[in-house]
């Protein structure tokens, strides 16, 4: 899951003044002629390192790294990469390079205890080569000197480079094996209609390794990190308001990605998740096979949404999990660029051991949505 569709948004209620995007009233009008976006069909095989670039006739698409960094003096914090591509439909007929008919989105944070909240900036511009782009054929997603690269072949690995007022980080991916399939190879259903749906694999256990600045300090920090890639055309239900998800490096060498979509009224309307072990097999869980029960909740001082931080996950195989924060404030507001906000922050797996007592099991990443507002998309 990872992050989410930005079409509706971007055409409905923003603008593009030179290369960023602000709110207000899209003058622009999609052409007749203007193809529809392509459905998301179940059966189409995902291949690589095709499919490790973008996919520019569908509506959204995401690069999604989170994890968990430690400096050299054993501070654990927890990072986030977003990059989005959104195909607007205006000004596909326009032969001229600056129409808005692509763009491109980023988000990055640094959830940092030292603080007690998190540092986030996020960037947005209508794609153009070399300055603002996603590459079809491999892994290379770019607004400015903000970067995402790698993806050449199955198992080579990725780099970036963020650079924000108070916080930034040059980082190197190394994936741990192959790319994890969501859903049925790939097809990701998110309702009962099938035509909810994206393409969506993951890279769990990426090894990380590289710089984290703040505040002008300069870190060495290694970690561990997930990668996910999803692409589609609609998949927000009719009567949904939001989802939670979770992607979890388990400290075995497995990997553990949940979630569920949620209604109005915050009951569950689907869930799935995937399973993985160390040898690189995977169990996929059903809708019936997943179960998310808030335990505690914070409330933002900023925005007045109350989220649910601590949860406790019931898997079909009898085990139940406990998720919980780095810390509470990890809320981001990104009405400067996709006009969402959203929770998105790094959490520790437990898990009860025989003898009654609680052990870590995992570290990874938790994004609630749609506590604020619902996402129009």
């Amino acid at each position: 899951m990872g992050n989410f569709s930005l079409g509706t948004v971007l055409v409905g209620a923003w603008m593009v003044v030179g290369t960023l995007i602000f709110p207000g009233p899209v003058v622009a009008q999609v052409a007749p002629t203007t193809p529809p976006y392509p459905p998301v069909l179940s059966g189409q095989a995902l291949q690589f390192p095709r499919d490790f670039g973008a996919h520019p006739d569908y509506r959204t698409e995401w690069w999604y790294i989170t994890g968990w960094l430690r400096d050299e003096a054993g501070v654990e914090r927890g990072f986030q990469l977003t990059f989005f591509r959104v195909r607007t439909r205006i000004g596909e007929d326009n032969p001229s390079r600056f129409a808005p008919s692509q763009l491109v989105l980023a988000h990055a944070a640094v959830a940092d205890p030292a603080t007690g909240r998190l540092r986030h900036a996020e960037r947005a511009a209508r794609a153009y080569p070399g300055l603002a782009e996603a590459v079809e054929g491999r892994t290379v997603v770019r607004v400015g000197d903000w970067f995402l690269a790698g993806g050449e072949a199955a198992l080579a690995g990725y780099r970036s480079r963020i650079e924000a007022e108070d916080f930034g980080f040059e980082l190197e991916f190394e994936p741990g094996g192959a790319p994890v399939l969501n859903g049925s190879a790939g097809f990701s259903q998110k309702a009962p209609d099938p035509i909810n749906a994206s393409y969506y694999y993951s890279r769990p256990q990426l090894k990380v390794s590289g710089t984290l600045k703040l505040d002008g300090r300069t870190l060495a920090v290694t970690g561990h990190a997930w990668l996910d890639h999803e692409w589609s055309s609609e998949i927000l239900p009719e009567g949904a308001r939001g989802w939670d998800w979770i992607g979890i490096n388990l400290h075995d060498g497995g990997s553990l990605m949940l979630f569920q979509m949620r209604d109005g009224e915050g009951r569950a309307m689907w869930a799935a998740g995937t399973l993985g072990d160390a040898q690189g097999g995977a169990r996929r869980f059903r809708p019936d096979e997943v179960r998310f029960e808030p335990l505690r909740y914070w409330q933002s001082p900023r925005t007045g949404a109350r989220y649910p931080v601590e949860w406790r996950l019931h898997l079909a195989d009898g085990r139940i999990l406990h998720l919980a924060p780095l810390m509470d404030d990890q809320e981001l507001d990104s009405r400067a660029s996709t006009g969402a906000v959203y929770w998105e922050g790094a959490v520790r797996l437990r898990e009860a051991s025989p003898d009654g007592q609680e052990r870590e099991t995992g570290q990874g990443y938790l994004e609630m949505t749609g506590y604020a507002d619902r996402l129009r998309m």
